[in-house]
C-alpha cells in the first residue's frame, strides 16, 4: 500500500549500527527525515550520506532527526560509513537501518511487494526505487516524500527548506510560496478566513487576489 502524505508513517523496529531502534519512539516530539538507497557502497549515496552528515547541525536546529536506510546488512553499513568519512570529511553519527529482508523498503513502499532475494545478490538497479524521502511531523504523519533516480544526487539543503515550510504550515497556518526561503514571506492559507486572520496575524497582510494574502514569516 502506498504511504501518501497525511498517513501515519508506518511504525517498525529494526536493527541500526546505533543498535535496535523502534521508529516513532526515535522520532519522539520532534520531526525527521526517513531517506533510503538502493544500495551500499554506491558512488551517489556516498555522497549524500556525506552531505548529510555535514549538514547535521541544521538538522538539530530545526529539532529534527534522521535515519537513513538501505536492503543491506548493519555489518555493511559500518564498513561503508568508514568509507564515507574518509571521502567525505565527516562522520555519519545518524543511525542507518539494516533491512535485509525488505521488510521497511516494503512497508514504505520502496519496493515491489513480491520483491525478492537476498540482499548481497540484489544490486542497486534491482532496488532502483528504494531512492526515497519522507519527512515524518512529531505527529508521526508523513508531511512530505521525494523520489529520486539513482543518478542524480539529492539535494539536502533543499530538504531543510522543505523542512522549514512544513514545520511553518504546522506551526503557523501559512504557506510558503515557489522558492520561498526562510525568512521571505509567506502565505495565509485558504483554511483561515479573514476573520481569524485579523486575529491570527493582526499586523495585516497583503492581499494580491482574495485568495492570495501574504504576510511577513511569523
Amino acid at each position: 500500500m502506498a504511504v501518501r502524505i497525511g498517513d501515519e508513517a508506518p511504525n517498525f523496529t529494526a536493527d541500526t549500527t546505533e543498535g535496535e531502534i523502534n521508529f516513532h519512539d526515535y522520532i519522539g516530539d520532534g520531526w525527521c527525515v526517513l531517506f533510503s538507497h538502493p544500495k551500499d557502497f554506491t558512488p551517489v549515496c556516498t555522497t549524500e550520506l556525506g552531505s548529510v552528515a555535514r549538514l547535521m547541525p541544521e538538522f538539530q536546529k530545526r529539532n529534527c532527526k534522521v535515519m537513513g536506510l538501505s536492503v543491506d546488512s548493519v555489518e555493511d553499513h559500518h564498513a561503508w560509513k568508514k568509507d564515507i568519512e574518509e571521502t567525505q570529511g565527516a562522520p555519519v553519527v545518524y543511525p542507518l537501518v539494516g533491512d535485509t529482508e525488505m521488510r521497511v523498503a516494503k512497508l514504505y513502499d520502496m519496493l515491489h511487494p513480491n520483491a525478492s532475494g537476498e540482499a548481497k545478490s540484489r544490486t542497486a538497479a534491482d532496488n532502483a526505487t528504494v531512492r526515497s524521502v519522507f519527512i515524518v511531523g512529531p505527529d508521526k504523519r508523513v508531511k512530505a516524500t521525494l523520489t529520486y533516480p539513482m543518478s542524480s544526487g539529492r539535494n539536502f539543503d533543499e530538504i531543510l527548506r522543505l523542512i522549514d515550510s512544513c514545520r511553518l504550515t504546522a506551526e503557523h497556518q501559512v504557506a510558503t510560496p515557489a522558492n520561498w526561503q526562510d525568512g521571505e514571506e509567506c502565505i495565509i492559507v485558504p483554511a483561515v478566513n479573514d476573520e481569524a486572520a485579523k486575529e491570527k496575524f493582526p499586523g495585516g497582510w497583503r492581499a494580491e487576489k482574495p485568495y492570495l494574502r501574504y504576510v511577513p514569516q511569523p
